[in-house]
């Protein structure tokens, strides 16, 4: 059915919040159509079951997630620069929406090996965007020529990923977008080629 349909969207939002409060596992297609507005069988018409709705929420908001930061980086030249821009853009957007912050640390990470397959898939996207960070970063001479480009990924994916956990499990009682700059210059240290 249509990605791009209102109602579609209206599923996915509702899904985000059901899960978050519920947790994945208690998460009826029901209380997602209930939040949603819509009646039970509607759900089937854009899902096929309570985990093709995970995926696609996690597609959907990492899809668009992707697409703001590389709006973001665009304009600037410094590869220091865009990635604090990708921290700082990946922190504003988990603590301006709670509910996907806890969706997106907590419940994805306890399904089955099929669905983190699935996730990991999605996931490759924003890693890509990582992966050319660091490749403009070394390219320019700003980065270490040395780097492991793989595990320097790993590392700065790793770093902002506990950094929001850590803040979720906190129960997010401080200002999460203010580590941005924290973080950043721990990440470009180890990255830095003077």
């Amino acid at each position: 059915m249509k990605r791009n349909s209102p109602k579609f969207m209206q599923i996915i939002e509702a899904a985000v919040i059901v899960i978050a409060e519920n947790g994945y596992h208690h998460a009826q297609v029901s209380k997602i159509a209930k939040q949603a507005g819509v009646a039970d069988g509607t759900i089937y018409l854009y899902f096929k079951n309570k985990e093709d709705i995970l995926v696609s929420l996690f597609q959907e908001k990492m899809g668009s997630f992707i697409e703001k930061i590389q709006k973001e980086i665009e304009g600037i030249s410094s590869a220091s620069e865009k990635l604090y821009m990708l921290v700082k853009k990946h922190f504003e957007l988990l603590s301006a929406d709670h509910h996907l912050a806890i969706v997106t640390q907590l419940e994805l990470r306890q399904s089955n090996k099929e669905l983190r397959t699935r996730i990991n898939e999605v996931l490759k996207g924003y890693l890509r965007v990582v992966e050319q960070i660091i490749n403009e970063g070394i390219e320019s001479g700003e980065f270490r020529s040395d780097l492991d480009v793989r595990l320097a990924r790993q590392m700065i994916f790793g770093t902002i990923d506990e950094t929001v956990t850590t803040w979720v499990m906190n129960e997010q009682k401080y200002d999460l977008a203010a580590l941005a700059k924290p973080v950043h210059e721990l990440l470009i240290r180890g990255c830095s080629a003077s």
